[in-house]
């Protein structure tokens, strides 16, 4: 299979896959992750691109209420996660014909192995913060008018110290409302 015709194929595929989301949010996500990915980073490699598409690949099928409240369960959570979404695509990338190698790198990116010290895992993290920043933060804020500025600013920094100087700069170019460059101002002092 050309290689341009198995990434467009297994991207569709992906696609597909979250299509299935009951509440629609994992489609958009994907599209806007390929999106941040095509942004920040234009020449991402065939692993990135199919990561970033892949990051929440059926979340919904590990719902957080399956865990328990709180930091532990949070991380429990998030691993089970992980693993699934490894799972789920390393099948899907089988099926389009990529190599075992090929499909472990997209696999480390997916669950974020070696963050800060993998250049892919890092520009999927940054590609994250930026799309929290962008789409989602200013939601968050509102379903959360208990919250004052210095937790909403404390939860952020969790966000952005997890990206690197690419990150944090593609997220300060974005055209963000004052109030909530006031916030990233705030979390990044």
């Amino acid at each position: 299979m050309p290689a341009n015709h198995r990434l467009t194929s297994t991207l569709a595929e992906i696609d597909a896959a979250n299509a299935a989301d009951p509440h629609r949010r994992e489609p958009v996500y994907a599209q806007r992750m390929s999106e941040g990915l095509g942004r920040i980073y234009p020449d991402a490699s065939e692993a990135l691109r199919i990561a970033a598409r892949a990051q929440h690949i059926r979340r919904w099928e590990i719902p957080r209420s399956g865990y328990p409240l709180g930091r532990a369960g949070y991380n429990a959570w998030r691993t089970a996660c992980r693993d699934h979404h490894g799972r789920l695509i390393a099948d899907i990338m089988d099926r389009h014909g990529y190599a075992a190698a090929e499909i472990a790198q997209v696999v480390k990116i997916v669950r974020k192995e070696e963050l800060k010290r993998d250049p892919e895992s890092q520009a999927l993290e940054n590609v994250v913060g930026f799309v929290f920043v962008a789409h989602y933060l200013d939601e968050f804020v509102a379903r959360h008018p208990d919250y004052d500025d210095t937790r909403l600013a404390d939860i952020l920094k969790k966000t952005l110290r997890k990206m690197d100087p690419v990150g944090h700069a593609a997220v300060l170019a974005l055209p963000l409302p004052e109030a909530t460059r006031r916030l990233i101002g705030l979390a990044m002092a």
